[in-house]
Order: structure tokens, then C-alpha cells, then sequence
């Protein structure tokens, strides 16, 4: 797949036909999300992948951004001690969540390679999600990424070009 293709055709996807995904298939998303760089190469992202329906019903409850029926929603996590030690403290608060937002666009877009849509999402409870996906204390939950075979493809929306490049200086 071409990868300007895949950057302006992917979407996000709220809508899911109820079908499984192949674990070889979620491997291979995650696979490509750790290609993804990271700040010093610190690679302290961690990923929870969940399937089981019943454990995604309970993420819905405390996650209202997550709609839809995804075969599969996969938290994209930061150890956040780890990227402390790694990276001081710029390592732990702006690093990371950068680091994070890198890898989960990595993972969206294999996904779309794969052929499944999918849904970044911030807009959850993260100790509520910490507790469902018993992740460690040191572990934080940053985005959660839901994951099926699309039932619809949205249409583009419109994106802004004027005004928002500038060469050698603001305004230039």
C-alpha cells in the first residue's frame, strides 16, 4: 500500500462489523507501532491489547469516546518511571505522551493496511482504565485505540491549508 494512500485514506472508524481479528493481525499492528520513533530511543511504550468482549464493555463504561462495537481495543500505555530514568523528568511528561501519539499512528496506520478501521480515543477515566486493565502503578494509560472491521467509511473531512505553513519564520 502506497503510504500517502494510507495517510489520506484512513479514518476514523466508529462503526464496526462484528467479526473477529486474528491475533497475527493485532501482532503485526503492534509490531509496527514499536517502529515508531521515540525520544532518546526510549521505547517505554507499552501496549494492552484486549479482545475479550466483556472486559471492552466494561472499558466503554468508563470511556466515553469508545462507541461502536470494535473487535478489539488496544491501550497504547506509558511506563512512566521508565521514562523518567530514560529521559529525566522532560523523559516522563512531554516525551512520552509525544512517544505514544507516535506509535498509536504507526498502529493506525498498519492497521488500515491491514484492512480494519480504527478510533484514537483520550477521552477516558485513566485510573478507571488502569484498574480494568490491572497495569501497574508505574504504567499510564495515554490513549485507547479501538480496533475492527470497518461497517462504514466516513468521508474525508474537509482540512484547512491556508494559513497554517509558513517558510523560514511565522507569517514568512
Amino acid at each position: 500500500m502506497d503510504l500517502y494512500a494510507a495517510i489520506r485514506g484512513r479514518r476514523s472508524v466508529r462503526r464496526f462489523a462484528s467479526a473477529s481479528i486474528e491475533p497475527a493481525v493485532l501482532e503485526r499492528i503492534i509490531d509496527a507501532a514499536t517502529w515508531a520513533p521515540s525520544g532518546g530511543n526510549a521505547q517505554t511504550w507499552r501496549f494492552v491489547i484486549v479482545t475479550e468482549q466483556a472486559r471492552i464493555a466494561k472499558l466503554k463504561t468508563v470511556s466515553p469516546g469508545l462507541i461502536g462495537e470494535p473487535g478489539a481495543v488496544v491501550a497504547v500505555c506509558q511506563d512512566l518511571a521508565a521514562a523518567r530514568a530514560k529521559g529525566s523528568a522532560l523523559g516522563e511528561v512531554l516525551l512520552a505522551p509525544c512517544d505514544a501519539a507516535m506509535a498509536a499512528q504507526n498502529l493506525l496506520l498498519a492497521a488500515y493496511a491491514e484492512g480494519l478501521g480504527t478510533c484514537t480515543v483520550a477521552s477516558f477515566t485513566h485510573r478507571a482504565v488502569a484498574r480494568l486493565l490491572k497495569l501497574p502503578e508505574t504504567v499510564e494509560p495515554i490513549l485507547l485505540v479501538s480496533v475492527g472491521v470497518p461497517d462504514e467509511t466516513p468521508k474525508a473531512p474537509a482540512r484547512k491549508t491556508e494559513g497554517i505553513v509558513h517558510w523560514e519564520v511565522y507569517g514568512g
